[in-house]
């Protein structure tokens, strides 16, 4: 897992990055940050068959959080999660891709929706090209539109399509295109009475992401819809979106690599000046 230290003014020991099978880093903008941030690398806890391209860049063996969506599965993550954390941490802050988004931000509400009263086991959040299950909104209490699930089953289709060794070997990175042709306009809000089927507006307000988080998402990711969700779980006050402009990655521009560096310095800034 990776062990991240911050710049001593800010007051971030560690920052616990959970990516999913075996994704395993993002030097482009963790070069970008000071020698004081370190990472502990987590892998998944199961064994697993390669996600949709992944085989072309990484060698087995690969693992996931789970195989299922089934919510048996998911809190069973949640207790690996929690036991991880207890015996490797303390860690001030997570940061997670994919899959890793579903795992950190299903845990986030569940804790929201059952343990309120206790502190997260972490102070801050990153979200990349990941959202909340539906399975998870809905075990949640929160209705889930057709619209919903409509866009849930076509935006992962459109992402194992898109991100398949014979589309990455085909078109490259011009495989990228959104499910259904929305294209986010810079940072402009999303409407909450419907988030892709979701309505923000109708939702029980406890059930929040109530820590620090950032949203990071390309326009070109069959699956920015369901980042969007996510980002909307959280509060506001306490939230930055990006948009990279790419799909189910991280560019390698400068000017990304930039960005999420210093996206992830204020998430140490945002840990200070809570304490």
């Amino acid at each position: 897992m990776a062990k991240a230290r911050a710049p001593p003014s800010s007051n971030l020991r560690r920052v616990t990055y959970i990516p999913t099978l075996t994704f395993r880093d993002f030097p482009s903008f963790r070069n970008k940050l000071s020698d004081e941030f370190t990472f502990d690398f987590v892998d998944g806890f199961l064994s697993s068959d390669p996600a949709p391209g992944v085989d072309l860049f990484y060698p087995p063996p690969y693992y996931s959080f789970w195989n299922t969506l089934a919510i048996a599965d998911v809190r069973k993550s949640h207790t690996w999660l929690r036991d991880y954390i207890a015996k490797n941490g303390p860690y001030d802050g997570v940061m997670c891709f994919s899959q890793g988004c579903s795992l950190i931000a299903s845990f986030c509400l569940y804790h929201e929706a059952e343990t309120p009263k206790q502190p997260l086991p972490f102070k801050v959040a990153i979200f990349i090209c990941g959202g909340v299950p539906m399975q998870v909104v809905e075990d949640l209490g929160i209705d889930v539109s057709q619209e919903a699930w409509d866009m849930n089953t076509k935006s992962s289709k459109a992402l194992a399509e898109q991100a398949s060794s014979d589309a990455i070997l085909k078109s490259g990175l011009n495989r990228w295109m959104n499910a259904d042709g929305f294209i986010p306009e810079g940072e402009k809000p999303v409407n909450p009475k419907n988030v892709f089927g979701l309505n923000f507006e109708d939702m029980p307000q406890h059930l929040r992401i109530t820590i620090p988080t950032v949203h990071v998402y390309g326009n070109k990711d069959p699956r920015c819809t369901a980042s969007l969700q996510l980002a909307q779980f959280s509060d506001p006050v306490l939230m930055k979106t990006y948009d990279h402009g790419g799909g189910h990655d991280v560019p390698r521009k400068t000017e990304v690599s930039e960005s999420i560096a210093r996206l992830v310095e204020w998430t140490a800034a945002a840990v200070s000046v809570r304490r």
